[in-house]
């Protein structure tokens, strides 16, 4: 932590503490739009906030295999990859709503813990139930139905501006 002194008063420049970011997403060869906006937003990060993100293949649905069983499978894919301390959120059209600047102060809770971070992201039919039972936070990040790659590009951005408003950067205005 860097201790910047003026006037007898203690400031902190910055917080050195590290949080590791990691998006388990559904879905595999976006179209260059989404991987562009993923892009855009992942080298904005700071070197303290790590985010990575790792696409699991889409479970094939066929005449003899049901969607659901398909989210099964892509769900125990997702499940295998997830870190076993690691503080889960599943975004979930069910989960709870959180404003940006709540998820600002969770970010910053979570840094101060210590805590690593995965958000699950289903596919079009959502995520497995056990997923959804693995998950410390449902969250809902829009009541609008939203296609599932752009929910990327939207987590992404929120999580960068959550991280401008706990530094006061410029790039989130009131």
């Amino acid at each position: 932590m860097q201790i910047k002194r003026i006037r007898d008063w203690e400031v902190y420049t910055s917080l050195e503490i590290s949080l590791r970011v990691c998006l388990f997403v559904v879905g595999t060869r976006m179209p260059p739009w989404i991987e562009k906006g993923c892009s855009e937003y992942s080298k904005r990060m700071p070197p303290e906030l790590s985010v990575k993100t790792i696409e699991v293949p889409l479970g094939s649905r066929t005449k003899s295999r049901s969607p659901n069983k398909a989210v099964e499978i892509e769900g125990e894919t997702i499940l295998k990859l997830v870190g076993r301390k690691d503080f889960v959120i599943a975004l979930d059209v069910k989960g709870k709503s959180m404003c940006t600047a709540k998820l600002a102060d969770r970010i910053s809770e979570w840094q101060m813990q210590g805590k690593n971070i995965s958000f699950m992201i289903g596919g079009p039919d959502g995520l497995s139930d056990s997923c959804l039972s693995r998950a410390d936070l449902r969250w809902s990040i829009s009541d609008l139905t939203l296609p599932h790659p752009l929910v990327r590009v939207l987590l992404l951005e929120q999580i960068y501006r959550a991280w401008t408003i706990n530094n006061n950067h410029p790039y989130h205005r009131k």
